[in-house]
């Protein structure tokens, strides 16, 4: 053994010490540990202690505040793209006539057109809801609507359509509106309730009449097909009996256009115990430059708060500050990310060429017709009017 009991019951120390630990011979073993402690700090370099108490802390603390744009940065690596769409050229133009129309897509013409539903779930986006139903409005047979007093993520809201009911007198007698009780399961997935109220959405359609062969638009209230769309599904046979359409896909308003692949709605040609209300995709099959999405398009700075903390994806409000109205306004008009992530794609070019805030837009040509016809009521969704009104 290295040590032995003296004569006097001191500790006897080996002749083997360094001159950095010299001093811990003959201490009380009750000190021993805490000057070991010191002789091993005393034998450390400043570049170590740098390392040790400084590039360590910032680099635990960096991880903490950006690791979401880390793990997003490297999707390429651990998540392939998913699979092409076939995508079907849209030809249009006013002047030329529904056959020919038909025949550039490879269709025939019918004899008469279908009946088309445009069914919804409903939140707070009465701005909205108002342009896409006065878009749709010449081709729609029948508008169904509903709404809970819950939010996705289980936070209590009123029921802001039956109280803006009046504004919607045009529909009314094409109308189905229906409402679902919250369950309000705080710290449940968010989506096991919006797909509860998604299979709400088809009892709702089956009550509104819908039948075979009918056609049955599919898409969150932002997402918008255009017009003429929905008048060439309605006319022409032999149309896919399920099939996406890519829409323009906008941010904050008509100025900020993120890119062209919105691809979420779709349009079904309804098949009684077959065909269910869904958000996600459902065929390869899409159909381009067939509307607008136009997401967190909303007038008062409150709706953008209220939507940050009660959608789907409120988990990734990760610090109180997003939420302050004064920072989501500078957002708004930078036409950077609300919640500071980076762009939700699957290869590094897509990624870095997205980075940054969103250039800004001066086009307003091809946007839906009511939101030009009532330009002054609609101003903060056209170029140059990013600021928003507080309530």
């Amino acid at each position: 053994m290295w040590w032995m009991m003296n004569e006097g019951g001191g500790h006897y120390c080996s002749k083997k010490t360094d001159d950095i630990c010299g001093d811990v011979c003959g201490q009380e073993s009750s000190r021993l540990s805490l000057s070991r402690i010191r002789c091993i700090l005393r034998g450390i370099d400043l570049k170590t202690y740098i390392f040790l108490f400084i590039l360590v802390p910032t680099c635990i603390f960096g991880i903490y505040i950006h690791g979401q744009k880390i793990s997003y940065f490297l999707r390429p690596i651990w998540e392939s793209p998913p699979k092409p769409f076939h995508d079907i050229p849209h030809y249009f133009h006013e002047n030329v006539s529904m056959e020919a129309l038909c025949e550039l897509h490879g269709w025939r013409i019918r004899e008469f057109p279908r009946r088309v539903y445009d069914a919804v779930l409903f939140s707070n986006e009465v701005d909205i809801l108002t342009i896409r139903w006065k878009e749709l409005y010449p081709y729609i047979t029948h508008f169904v609507l509903l709404e809970s007093n819950s939010t996705f993520t289980g936070i209590p809201k009123p029921m802001v359509f039956a109280s803006h009911r009046d504004q919607f007198k045009f529909i009314e007698p094409r109308l189905t509106y229906g409402t679902i009780g919250g369950r309000f399961k705080k710290g449940e997935n968010p989506f096991v309730e919006e797909a509860l109220q998604r299979v709400a959405l088809d009892y709702l359609l089956k009550m509104a009449g819908i039948s075979d062969d009918d056609l049955l638009i599919m898409s969150d209230v932002d997402e918008i097909p255009s017009r003429h769309t929905i008048n060439l599904l309605r006319w022409c046979d032999d149309i896919p009996q399920v099939l996406h359409l890519r829409l323009k896909n906008y941010l904050y308003s008509f100025e900020f256009l993120v890119d062209n692949n919105s691809w979420r709605a779709s349009v079904h040609r309804y098949q009684t115990g077959k065909t269910r209300y869904a958000h996600y995709r459902q065929t390869d099959e899409i159909l381009a430059d067939a509307g607008w999405h136009c997401s967190f398009c909303f007038r008062h700075i409150s709706e953008f708060i209220f939507k940050m903390k009660a959608y789907s994806h409120n988990d990734r409000v990760r610090f109180s500050h997003y939420l302050n109205p004064k920072r989501v306004q500078r957002v708004i008009c930078k036409g950077a990310d609300l919640f500071d992530m980076l762009p939700e794609e699957y290869t590094f070019k897509d990624i870095i060429g997205k980075m940054g805030p969103i250039p800004h837009s001066f086009s307003a040509v091809h946007l839906p017709s009511y939101l030009l016809e009532n330009a002054d009521k609609y101003k903060f969704l056209l170029p140059g009017n990013c600021l928003r009104e507080n309530e």
